[in-house]
């Protein structure tokens, strides 16, 4: 299962401007729970925005070779930033998410629960997002992800690229070097809670603007 597929934000939109010295911009409201395909928020250009969660890849009928919806990228791994997918992206457009926790499935495939990671304290954490504009959803963003840390040997192999306070300016202006430098494995403290939450719960009524099956490119 691709890595990070569901967070959540339980946030106000204020706080979360007031937090990252941001202007609320345009359609700002959005679900506490966000999954690919759908809005969540980011902090650009000095504004909290809300995006679509994932880019779109164009993808073909198997059967007939015709354009289908395309796939919902969500994931950007920081070894293939420099990689014609997300290339123009990371060099030219990096955001800020801000996220309470996220959400990793553990359990027996079909009995499958969710377990929340967050970074100690009451407020959300930053994690290093690329957007772009698109012709299918609007502006749409990605999180990058990079190995995972010890404390998440046993769940998975990577998780989202956490950044501290003093690194958010450099993340979102400073050269690409700059920025690659801070893709890098998270090595401060880490929450986790076990929960009996079914993995696959209901999604909000509205539809998500494309195929919602998640990917990690």
């Amino acid at each position: 299962m691709a890595i990070c597929n569901l967070y959540r934000l339980t946030t106000p939109t204020s706080a979360i401007a007031g937090l990252f010295a941001a202007q609320v911009g345009p359609a700002p409201n959005v679900a506490e729970e966000v999954y690919p395909g759908y809005p969540g928020l980011v902090v650009v250009a000095g504004n909290v925005r809300a995006m679509t969660w994932g880019f779109p890849r164009a993808m073909k009928s198997k059967r007939t070779g015709l354009p289908i919806k395309p796939r919902t990228v969500n994931n950007a791994r920081e070894d293939k930033l420099a990689t014609p997918f997300w290339r123009e992206s990371f060099v030219n457009r990096r955001c800020l998410i801000p996220v309470s926790a996220w959400a990793e499935a553990q359990g027996e495939e079909g009995h499958m629960t969710r377990t929340w990671y967050a970074v100690p304290g009451d407020e959300p954490f930053a994690v290093a997002g690329i957007w772009r504009p698109t012709s299918e959803w609007g502006d749409a963003y990605s999180m990058v992800m990079v190995d995972n840390c010890e404390f998440m040997a046993e769940v998975h192999d990577r998780m989202p690229t956490i950044l501290r306070s003093k690194d958010w300016e450099a993340w979102l202006h400073g050269t690409p070097e700059q920025a690659f430098a801070l893709c890098r494995i998270w090595d401060g403290p880490l929450d986790a809670d076990a929960t009996t939450e079914a993995w696959a719960k209901p999604r909000p009524p509205a539809a998500a603007p494309a195929s919602t099956s998640p990917t990690l490119f």
